[in-house]
């Protein structure tokens, strides 16, 4: 597959994200996701990389563009792309968080998501409702994607790819300590981890030998996060004994987290890094 095209000038950080991607601009598009359906018992996830807005919901938003692509996971849908099957969510976290329970899935106040003014002021309850028809959507897509698998297959993988800012102090701050911010973070908070041990050991081990453009990662267990996710959840809960969903957070260290600009080479890896991993998975599920 080719790599990805990084322009040489250095435009806005969401124009620069829609040039990689051929995203549109938040608010022209009203997808909601991409599905790629292919064989085998992997699944890949990128269900915070969006960045859309509905225009009702853009203009109720008193959050800036750049500081609410920061708080997003933008390129990891590029990371899952060479799974054959793969979804890829458009809609910003901003708008609904899929990976929430429907409780939590708006982010109405600061306390729910770092802080962070999002509205000028409380969203009317049919925005809300609106929103909340689309984290419903979801899970009923995503539920009928697997059902399929678990019937063709048995059992099944879902790698949920995310990301994790780790210079929250500013782009001159400080770093987050490594032994805090492993270069990958596993989360397993809901998997039955003995029942899968046969997988996820030897997965993880396959991550800390992968070449990574001369370099070895560091991937940890349960450290900077827990696998606290409602789609890991969800797939605990509904497919027990048969489908494991691993939460694997990427620190942003294929991005500038400030500017958002991407690192070339360290996306084409990061690319063949997932491919890798779930070609591993679905040899240790025969």
């Amino acid at each position: 597959m080719a790599g990805f095209f990084v322009p040489t000038a250095h435009p806005q950080p969401m124009r620069l994200r829609n040039a990689i991607t051929g995203m549109n601009e938040p608010g022209t598009c009203e997808r909601w996701w991409t599905i790629q359906r292919g064989p085998g018992p992997i699944v890949a996830t990128a269900i915070h990389d969006g960045h859309d807005l509905r225009e009702e919901v853009a203009k109720a938003m008193a959050l800036s563009d750049a500081d609410r692509l920061r708080e997003e996971d933008p390129f990891t849908g590029q990371a899952i792309l060479g799974v054959p099957t793969y979804v890829l969510a458009h809609r910003s976290r901003f708008e609904v968080d899929l990976n929430r329970g429907a409780g939590d899935a708006i982010y109405e106040t600061p306390e729910q998501c770092w802080g962070l003014k999002v509205w000028r002021e409380r969203p009317a309850a049919e925005i809300v409702g609106r929103s909340l028809a689309i984290h419903a959507a979801y899970y009923r897509m995503v539920g009928a994607l697997l059902d399929g698998i678990a019937d063709e297959h048995g059992r099944f993988v879902l790698i949920d790819v995310h990301s994790y800012n780790h210079l929250r102090e500013g782009p001159d701050g400080a770093p987050a300590p490594q032994a805090e911010a492993p270069d990958i973070n596993i989360g397993t908070f809901s998997m039955p981890r003995e029942q899968w041990a046969f997988l996820l050991d030897p997965l993880m081990e396959a991550m800390r030998g992968f070449d990574f453009n001369g370099r070895h990662l560091d991937v940890r267990e349960n450290v900077a996060f827990q696998g606290k996710g409602e789609q890991a959840r969800f797939v605990h809960e509904r497919y027990p004994g048969r489908g494991c969903a691993i939460a694997l957070e990427f620190k942003k260290f294929f991005m500038d987290e400030w500017t958002g600009e991407p690192d070339r080479q360290e996306l084409d890896t990061m690319r063949r890094f997932i491919t890798s991993i779930a070609h591993t998975a679905q040899e240790l599920l025969q």
